[in-house]
């Protein structure tokens, strides 16, 4: 990406959010916009694709921390004038000089100890620009492929236990055709004689003097001559493929999984971009899930808790028997160890079983009858001795 790109492009508008937006809105506006354009939501509409684009070029900046202070940074120092005043003389610098902005960009400005140390500033303005000196430039430079991140869900079990799922992925990739040259098969691009293959020319302007990025090559320092049929001579296409992910044992809902050098294809024989897939994981109708431990809710009746019983209780892998004893409270968690989900670092949680009273809707006659005798046989028990103190001293007072 050129300097002119991190001046002039505003990433923050792409993605439909402010300058000051948190990292999880610049993530949730991303992945609404994602699933909107995603080419495969979009069969065969050109804007989507390029809207889809333009949204991951801004997120692969604003996603990334550092890129994006260093956006941020930027941005303020050329769009509010930050520049001026260099040299104390404006551009034009102490003398009448010009002022060279390759030698900004490089670190070595004229006077930077005196004026405090552009070293730093140049430093960094020549790693968000890609560049390391005032002639020197990236274009032939190998650079890395953006990060790509897609959506898959399964079910509650494929969590806990593991899976092997294909993922079809509509996203940029090396074209097969050219290999990535963009040129036509038996053809090979050949060196801008505008920039000699730099990718930048310098221009002066009035004062001083600045470098940008050659207009004949858009920055490349190659010429295609005879493009690529498949890829219009940009070296890479839209493909769909198929990938097989494996979901570890005990993936957690919302949790991402990254598939190395699966991403956007780099230039220059540069490495591949990551693919992220975030996971959304289906509830289940019995179990629940408390990191590694899995939890359940029984319904028992009143008589059971009161009396004591023995319960079947069903597991992922079968059942176990559970032993309630006389008096139990509804509410009580039973544990049972070695019950939960396995992770695929050897840790396994527990079964937590939650014991509730289930009270009848309907009751036929002789059930009530029962139910009324056991109320009068029991009316001097108290369930609620701290209330029912705590009211005779509000009342006595």
């Amino acid at each position: 990406m050129s300097a002119r790109d991190w001046i002039e492009k505003d990433f923050y508008r792409e993605l439909g959010v402010s300058s000051d937006a948190s990292d999880s809105e610049i993530k949730k506006a991303y992945r609404k916009l994602a699933r909107e354009l995603h080419p495969d939501a979009n069969p065969g509409d050109s804007r989507a694709e390029a809207r889809f684009k333009a949204v991951s070029e801004a997120y692969g900046v604003l996603g990334d921390a550092e890129k994006r202070k260093q956006y941020d940074e930027a941005r303020r120092l050329f769009s509010t004038g930050g520049l001026r005043g260099f040299g104390g003389g404006g551009f034009g610098g102490a003398g009448g000089s010009n002022f060279d902005f390759g030698d900004l960009f490089s670190g070595t400005t004229q006077g930077a100890s005196s004026s405090g140390g552009f070293g730093g500033l140049g430093d960094m303005l020549g790693n968000l620009f890609n560049r390391r000196s005032g002639t020197a430039s990236a274009a032939g430079r190998p650079r890395r492929g953006a990060d790509v991140e897609t959506e898959i869900r399964i079910d509650f079990l494929e969590a806990v236990q593991g899976a092997t799922v294909p993922l079809r992925l509509s996203s940029p990739s090396t074209c097969d055709t050219c290999l990535g040259t963009g040129a036509r098969a038996g053809t090979t691009p050949r060196t801008c004689p505008t920039c000699n293959g730099v990718g930048l020319v310098n221009r002066s302007q009035g004062a001083f003097a600045f470098s940008e990025p050659c207009r004949d090559c858009r920055g490349t320092g190659r010429l295609v001559d005879d493009p690529c049929p498949d890829c219009a001579g940009e070296g890479v296409s839209t493909k769909t493929r198929t990938l097989t992910v494996r979901i570890p044992p005990g993936v957690d809902d919302d949790q991402r999984i990254r598939l190395a050098e699966q991403g956007e294809p780099g230039q220059n024989g540069g490495h591949a971009g990551d693919l992220y897939v975030r996971v959304h994981v289906t509830p289940h109708a019995v179990f629940g899930r408390s990191g590694n431990d899995l939890t359940i809710k029984v319904p028992v009746t009143f008589t059971e808790l009161a009396l004591g019983t023995t319960l079947d209780v069903p597991t992922l892998d079968g059942k176990v028997s559970l032993r309630v004893t006389p008096g139990t409270a509804s509410g009580r968690v039973l544990r049972v160890r070695g019950k939960g989900i396995a992770r695929r670092d050897g840790q396994v949680g527990d079964l937590l079983v939650t014991l509730q009273v289930a009270v009848p809707a309907n009751m036929d006659g002789k059930a009530r009858a029962a139910l009324e005798s056991y109320a009068q046989a029991t009316a001097g028990l108290d369930p609620r001795p701290e209330l029912t103190r705590m009211l005779e001293r509000r009342s006595g007072s």
